[in-house]
């Protein structure tokens, strides 16, 4: 890949850049861009591209509080299979503490439970709606036909009195 010097860099050189954009350090895009003098949209496509790959690539100087959930799966995805010699080790190399990765690990587990359980609520709460909805316009039909008949009605009033008179005057 060239930079606008016309550059090129190493898949080395680049691995170097995109750790830097990893935890601990999570270098913003932004002070890797002025220190190295590569722009910034090729920054985020090596980002993207390691992101792609499997790897945590947070960056932008967020603490993992603030990761995004994609980047919290990935941690999850890599330490899985680890022993706690492994994962205090894993922890230690990118700041992290192993209560936080449990918390996302369980957090992973029942996403899709959470979303069964919304999702029936949202179903129930949608058929409610459509019954009240029903019953509104039920209700409404209802008002029209009494209206169009006292308007028939008023109708017919006024063309008898138009026909035989006030009747109220004899």
């Amino acid at each position: 890949m060239k930079n606008n010097n016309g550059k090129r860099y190493t898949k080395e050189e680049k691995a170097s850049i995109v750790k830097r954009m990893m935890p601990p350090n999570n270098e913003t895009v932004g002070q890797l861009s002025n220190e190295l003098g590569i722009t910034e949209p090729t920054l985020y496509k090596w980002r993207k591209g390691a992101r792609m790959a499997g790897n945590p690539t947070p960056g932008d100087g967020q603490s993992s509080e603030q990761w995004s959930s994609e980047d919290k799966f990935l941690v999850v995805m890599e330490t899985f299979t680890m022993n706690s010699a492994q994962l205090a080790e894993y922890c230690r190399k990118k700041g992290l503490y192993k209560e936080q990765i449990e918390a996302w690990r369980v957090s992973c587990l029942n996403a899709n439970g959470r979303e069964s359980s919304q999702s029936k609520q949202l179903n129930q709460e949608l058929k409610e709606e459509k019954k009240r909805a029903r019953t509104l316009e039920k209700d409404l039909r209802k008002k029209e036909k009494a209206l169009a008949e006292a308007a028939a009605l008023l109708l017919l009033r006024k063309k008898a009195q138009a026909i035989w008179g006030d009747q109220e005057d004899e």
